[in-house]
Formats: C-alpha cells, structure tokens, sequence
C-alpha cells in the first residue's frame, strides 16, 4: 500500500471541503440563501445527468461530470467571481491559474496532470464535453434566478446587454437548453423589469 499516494490524496480531498463555504451570488430557488460552490458543482452534475441528450453533440458524461465538479475548486484559493463583476474579471484568470497550480500540485502527479487537463478543457471551451459544461455553467443560475424572482440579478442591477454578453456561448453546447432558458427563464425576467434594459 502506497501511504504517501493516500496521505495526498486525502490531503486534497480535505482541501476541497473548502469549497462550501465560497458563497456564490446566485440565491436558492426559495431565495432564502445563497448558494456555495459546493452546491452549484453537485446541482449541475446532476444536471449534466438528466439534460446530456440535449447537447448539441455527443459527449463522455462521466467526463463532463467530472470537469464540472472540479470547474470551480480553484475559487478556494482565488475566490469566486461574480459574473456580471468587470472590476473583478480583470485578475480572475491569473488568479484562478495560480490558485490551480496550488491546488493541483497536492494530488499526486498523473492526478494533478488529469485534473489540470480538465479544468484547462473546462476553461477553453473547444470539446463537446466542455461546451455542454458551460451552458449547464450559465443554465443552472438562470434557472435559480428565475425561480428566486430574480433576487440576485435585482440585486446586482443586470442589465440585458451584460447578460447577453454572459450567455453568448450558451447556445454552443446546447441550442435545445439556450433556447428553454432563454423563454422561460430570461425572457420573462426582461419583461417584467428584473433584468434591466441599459
């Protein structure tokens, strides 16, 4: 038995535990609180589960599932962004780079290296499997917004330019899903005046 393999990993997994207490700015559907990472990664892992067969291609789930429990450890180290925050986003890749070297680096190596590779697949956006990741990634808040009337877009005053600037991508893993947001989600929330015109 490899001891020193385990204690790493065990290290790891200890660190991720970390991720329940990043605070997202996304409330829960009854609005009481917000949402943490932690939650937001189990919630479209699940997702991921239920809605693959309306992606635009087909895809590995095991490897989008995994890519989307692990998109978001780095904020551990570098902090959650939120995203309409354009102050914020100026630094955010280089932090979430360096918080993913950190974080990476306590696994041992040939994990570390596979678990880099699927944040760094995450990040970019060029496979179907990171594609379908990231509409779920700009879904799943829309979803809790809506449900929430719009408590965390109020809050932050999101115009319709700033989030359609967000969901650009959207419609890249899944046209069926950017669609079904899009009407029952956003659209709704623009009409009544939660998501404001600017």
């Amino acid at each position: 038995m490899d001891d020193e393999r385990l204690e790493r990993q065990f290290e790891f997994l200890l660190e991720l535990d970390k991720e329940k207490n990043i605070d997202r700015q996304t409330y829960l559907a009854d609005g009481k609180r917000k949402e943490n990472d932690a939650e937001h990664a189990w919630h479209m892992a699940v997702m991921a589960l239920v809605l693959s067969e309306y992606s635009n291609e087909n895809i590995d789930i095991l490897r989008t599932v995994s890519m989307i429990l692990i998109h978001d450890v780095v904020e551990i180290y570098a902090g959650d962004t939120y995203a309409y925050d354009e102050e914020g986003k100026k630094d955010q890749k280089e932090r979430e780079t360096n918080a993913a070297d950190r974080l990476f680096s306590l696994l041992p190596e040939d994990q570390g290296v596979k678990f880099r590779q699927l944040w760094n697949e995450f990040e970019e956006r060029k496979t179907p499997e990171s594609k379908f990741a990231n509409t779920l990634d700009n879904v799943q808040p829309s979803m809790l917004n809506n449900a929430s009337e719009g408590r965390s877009w109020k809050e932050h005053k999101v115009t319709v330019s700033g989030l359609m600037k967000r969901q650009s991508y959207t419609c890249e893993g899944s046209e069926k899903l950017w669609k079904y947001a899009l009407s029952r989600f956003i659209m709704p929330n623009i009409e009544n005046g939660t998501i404001i015109e600017k």
